[in-house]
């Protein structure tokens, strides 16, 4: 099983530091930043459990919610790169690649848990995580 402790303490620390942020940091540019991975993560992890269907869009649910639905969908990505083991290509169904997870602004390619490897994909979203805590200034 592939470990995805790296992914799921990341997010959970940028979650933290989210919650943790003034208002003000949040209304600068903190929280839209945070939403932005939360989406990005999200398609993510829905390319993987479902390739044949079009990821649908997190909702903005507001300044306060951000720190939660980033800290929901590292960890929806980190089960479903859990659940990619043992399939052919490392997960998800070849064909997903087609579509590409940048197409959704989330950078990298779609269906790398198939195309590159549950490790690979793993490795991306880690990076994700990475930029937006400098964007966020967490």
């Amino acid at each position: 099983m592939l470990d995805t402790t790296p992914l799921e303490t990341a997010v959970d620390r940028l979650a933290g530091r989210l919650r943790a942020a003034p208002q003000s940091r949040l209304r600068r540019g903190a929280a839209a930043h945070g939403l932005e991975l939360a989406r990005a993560l999200a398609v993510r992890a829905q390319r993987i459990e479902f390739p044949d269907r079009e990821p649908l869009v997190m909702p903005e649910a507001g300044l306060f919610a951000v720190a939660d639905q980033v800290a929901v969908a590292g960890h929806d990505l980190a089960e479903a790169l859990r659940g990619t083991e043992g399939r052919p290509g490392g997960g998800g169904d070849e064909s997903a690649g087609a579509t590409g997870a940048g197409a959704a602004g989330s950078g990298g390619t779609a269906g790398g848990a198939a195309a590159g490897g549950g490790a690979a994909e793993l490795a991306e979203a880690l990076e994700l995580v990475r930029t937006a805590a400098e964007r966020c200034g967490c």
